[in-house]
C-alpha cells in the first residue's frame, strides 16, 4: 500500500537492517547539526584551489551516533579503504530514529563546510542510496539553489510538482529492476514528472538486480560525470 503524504514533502521508505520503514514527517524542522566524516582530497594542503564538494547520505542500516558505521559500504567505505578522490566528501549521520527529513541538518552543515574548507559553491554534488537516496531527492528539492548534479540510488520521493522545482539540475538516477524493498516505480514516476516538465534527468534501469546496488558507488564513471557538471 503507497503512503500519500501533504504534496510539500517526500514520501520516505528507508532501509534499516534490510527492513523498509513509512517516515512520518513533523509539520516544522528542527535546525540540527549532525555529525559527520570528511575527506580532503590528498593535495589539499599544497593547492589552494577550490575543491568540489560531495554530499553523500547513507542509507538506514547505518543510522545511530557511531561514525565508524558509515564505512561498511559506500564513499565513506572507499576512503577507509584508501580510495583517493579529486573532491571534498561529507558524509553525515542520520540520529536514530530521525530520516534525512526530519530535521533542517542541511544549513548547519554546509554552512560549515562553505566556511572551513575550498569548496568551489558551483560545484555542490548530492548522492545517496535507499534512505539517502529518498534523503537526496528531498534535499535537493528543498536547496533547488545549492546543487550543480544529483545522483540517487534506489530511493524515491512524493511525486507531486515540487520534483519540478530541480529540473534544472542534471540527474543520474538509479534503480534495480528486482528491487523487492524499494520498487523501481518510486523511482520511475519521478523520472515521468521531470521528463514532462522538460527536467535534466537520466535514469539507469539495472538488470536481474535487486536493492543492494552499493557497489555502483565503485564506478569511476559516476565521479568523472560528477565533476563535470557546474551550476
Amino acid at each position: 500500500m503507497r503512503l500519500v503524504i501533504h504534496p510539500f514533502f517526500c514520501l520516505l521508505f528507508v532501509l534499516s537492517s534490510l527492513g523498509v520503514y513509512a517516515q512520518s514527517i513533523p509539520k516544522s524542522k528542527s535546525r540540527e547539526k549532525y555529525p559527520y566524516l570528511l575527506y580532503l582530497p590528498k593535495d589539499y594542503a599544497t593547492n589552494k584551489a577550490a575543491y568540489p564538494l560531495v554530499i553523500y547520505l547513507h542509507g538506514g542500516s547505518q543510522k545511530g551516533n557511531d561514525l565508524a558505521k558509515l564505512k561498511t559500504y559506500g564513499l565513506p567505505h572507499l576512503v577507509d579503504k584508501g580510495r583517493d578522490f579529486n573532491f571534498i566528501i561529507a558524509s553525515p549521520q542520520c540520529p536514530d530514529g530521525k530520516f534525512w527529513s526530519t530535521d533542517n541538518w542541511f544549513d548547519s552543515l554546509y554552512n560549515e563546510l562553505i566556511t572551513k574548507y575550498r569548496v568551489d559553491q558551483k560545484r555542490v554534488y548530492l548522492t545517496g542510496i535507499s534512505m539517502g537516496g529518498y534523503g537526496a531527492w528531498q534535499t535537493a528539492i528543498a536547496y533547488p539553489d545549492k546543487f550543480a548534479a544529483l545522483v540517487p540510488l534506489c530511493g524515491g520521493c512524493d511525486d507531486s510538482t515540487q520534483v519540478c522545482r530541480i529540473r534544472h539540475i542534471p540527474i543520474w538516477t538509479f534503480h534495480g529492476i528486482d528491487d523487492d524493498l524499494i520498487p523501481i516505480s518510486e523511482t520511475e514516476r519521478l523520472v515521468r514528472r521531470l521528463d514532462a516538465c522538460k527536467g535534466n534527468v537520466k535514469f539507469t534501469r539495472l538488470e536481474k538486480t535487486g536493492h543492494q546496488i552499493q557497489y555502483l558507488f565503485e564506478d569511476q564513471a559516476i565521479y568523472d560525470w560528477l565533476v563535470k557538471q557546474h551550476k
